[in-house]
C-alpha cells in the first residue's frame, strides 16, 4: 500500500448535509488533520458522484466510500468510476465495497441478493478485468471490502487491499488482523459520543444503532461475538452498547480507540453520536479528537 492513509478518519452520513454543506465540512475535516473522510450509500446520492464533489473541495483528503453499494451498477461501472476518481484527485480516493443488506438490496433496487462471499468475489474479478479507454491513474488505486464474518474478511485479504467492518468491538478488529494477516488495511468504524451520563449516553447509543438492530448482517455478527438475544433485545442491553459505543469523556474515548489499534486496526474510522442522536456528526468531539 502506497497510500499514506494515517490513523484516523471520520465517518460521517453525508446525505444528511447539503452539498454546501458537505464541502464546507469536508474542508473543516481536512484542517482538523484526519486523513480521511468515509461516507456511505443508501437511498440518497450515488456514493461516487459525491466523492468527486468532496475531492475536488478539499486539496489532500482522502474520500472513502463506506461503502459503496456492489448492486448499484456493474462492475466495469464500478472500476472505472474508481479509475477515474483516483486519476482526477491524485490518487486519494479509497474504494470501500460492500454487498448491503437484503432489505436495501431487495426491497429498493429490486435485485436478487446473492450469496455474499461468492457474489463479491464473481464482481471482483469482473472488475479486474475490465476495460478502460481513458488515462489511467499513477498508482493503481486500493480496494477495501465491508466485511464482517471469517469468510468476507479472508476475500478481503486475498481478492482486495482490506477490510472496513462496521459496528465492530475491539475483539473484533482483533480476529479481523487474524485473518487478514501482515500487509492488508483494517480499517474499523468506531461509534463516539462525548456524554458522560451513563442514562444519557446509552440512550443515545441505542438511537444510533436501532436501524443496524434490524439487519441480519449485523445480528450475525454481533452473535459470533458472544452477544446473546437478550443483549440484541430491547434496543440492546447496556452491556451491548458499552462495547459498541465508545462514549464518556476524551480520555475514555481514545483508550476506546487505543484498543482497536493494539488489537490491529491500522486506521479507525470515528462515527461523531450528535448531541441528539442525529445523523449529523457532533463537530465538537471530532475537533477534540483531531489528530492536527
Amino acid at each position: 500500500m502506497t497510500m499514506k492513509l494515517g490513523k484516523l478518519g471520520v465517518w460521517a452520513a453525508m446525505d444528511a448535509m447539503t452539498a454546501v454543506e458537505g464541502a464546507a465540512f469536508a474542508k473543516r475535516v481536512e484542517g482538523w488533520g484526519y486523513a480521511a473522510l468515509w461516507l456511505p450509500e443508501s437511498r440518497g446520492r450515488n456514493v461516487l458522484v459525491h466523492s468527486s464533489w468532496l475531492l475536488a473541495n478539499t486539496t489532500k483528503l482522502i474520500v472513502a466510500p463506506g461503502i459503496a453499494n456492489i448492486y448499484a451498477r456493474d462492475p466495469m461501472a464500478m472500476v472505472n468510476g474508481q479509475r477515474a476518481l483516483a486519476e482526477q484527485s491524485g490518487g486519494r480516493f479509497l474504494l470501500g465495497l460492500g454487498v448491503s443488506h437484503v432489505p436495501s438490496v431487495e426491497g429498493l433496487r429490486g435485485h436478487v441478493y446473492g450469496k455474499p462471499v461468492t457474489t463479491m468475489r464473481t464482481y471482483l474479478d469482473a472488475m479486474a478485468a475490465a476495460p478502460y479507454g481513458a488515462p489511467e491513474p499513477a498508482k493503481k488505486p486500493p480496494t477495501i471490502l465491508a466485511a464482517l464474518g471469517p469468510r468476507m474478511l479472508a476475500l478481503s485479504a486475498s481478492h482486495a487491499d482490506g477490510a472496513h467492518p462496521y459496528n465492530v468491538t475491539p475483539e473484533h478488529t482483533h480476529e479481523a488482523r487474524q485473518i487478514l494477516g501482515p500487509g492488508k488495511l483494517l480499517c474499523p468504524e468506531i461509534w463516539v459520543l462525548l456524554e458522560t451520563d451513563a442514562a444519557t449516553a446509552r440512550a443515545l447509543g441505542r438511537q444510533a444503532l436501532a436501524n443496524y438492530l434490524r439487519l441480519e448482517n449485523y445480528l450475525n455478527n454481533w452473535r459470533r461475538l458472544g452477544f446473546g438475544d437478550d443483549d440484541l433485545a430491547g434496543g440492546g442491553s447496556d452491556r451491548f452498547i458499552d462495547e459498541n459505543v465508545a462514549w464518556g469523556d476524551e480520555t475514555k474515548i481514545r483508550a476506546r480507540l487505543q484498543q482497536h489499534w493494539d488489537a490491529g486496526a491500522d486506521h479507525i474510522c470515528i462515527q461523531a453520536i450528535g448531541p441528539d442522536g442525529g445523523r449529523k456528526p457532533d463537530e465538537k468531539v471530532l475537533e477534540l479528537l483531531a489528530p492536527g
